[in-house]
C-alpha cells in the first residue's frame, strides 16, 4: 500500500473497524469457548456482554478475564493486517473498546464493576501497545531491493 498520498476513505475505515471488531469476538468466543465453555453448562451472551461475569471471585469469572486478555493479544495482530500503521492502532482499538462498552451498557446495563472496568483497560493497552509495536516492526522492515548486473 503506497502511504504517500492522504487520501480519506470513510468505507475503508467502516470496513477494518467492522471486521476488526468481529474478529475481535471471533477470538473471545473460541477462547472463552476453550475456557469458559469447559466450565458452565450453557455458554450464552451473558460472558461476552455482561459486565457481572467479568470477576475477579470465581473460576469462571478468571476464564473470562483470560479470554479478554488473549482476545486482547490476538486482536494486536489482526491490527498488523487490517490497519497497518502504528499511529492508527490507538485509534482504532480505542473505537473498539467503546463499541465494547456500548454493547455491554445495551446488554447489562452501566458496567459498576471495578474489575470489569479494570480488566478492559488493561486489554485495550496490551492490544494498542502491542499493535503499536507490531505495527512499528513491520513498518521498519528494509525494503529489499534487487541489484541486477548488466553483463
Amino acid at each position: 500500500m503506497f502511504y504517500g498520498a492522504a487520501v480519506w476513505d470513510p468505507w475503508l475505515i467502516v470496513a477494518q473497524i467492522v471486521c476488526l471488531q468481529c474478529l475481535f469476538y471471533l477470538g473471545f468466543g473460541i477462547f472463552s469457548t476453550v475456557l469458559v465453555g469447559s466450565r458452565v453448562a450453557k455458554m450464552s451472551l451473558v460472558y461476552f456482554f455482561d459486565y457481572a461475569a467479568v470477576n475477579a471471585s470465581s473460576i469462571t469469572g478468571w476464564c473470562v478475564l483470560i479470554s479478554f486478555f488473549l482476545s486482547s493479544l490476538l486482536g494486536a495482530f489482526f491490527l498488523v493486517y487490517l490497519v497497518e500503521r502504528a499511529k492508527k492502532c490507538l485509534d482504532f482499538v480505542a473505537t473498539l473498546w467503546i463499541i465494547h462498552l456500548f454493547l455491554c451498557t445495551s446488554y447489562g446495563g452501566w458496567p459498576s464493576s471495578l474489575t470489569w472496568w479494570i480488566a478492559n483497560g488493561i486489554d485495550l493497552a496490551v492490544m494498542a501497545l502491542l499493535g503499536e509495536y507490531l505495527c512499528m516492526k513491520r513498518e521498519m522492515r528494509e525494503i529489499p531491493i534487487s541489484r541486477y548486473r548488466s553483463s
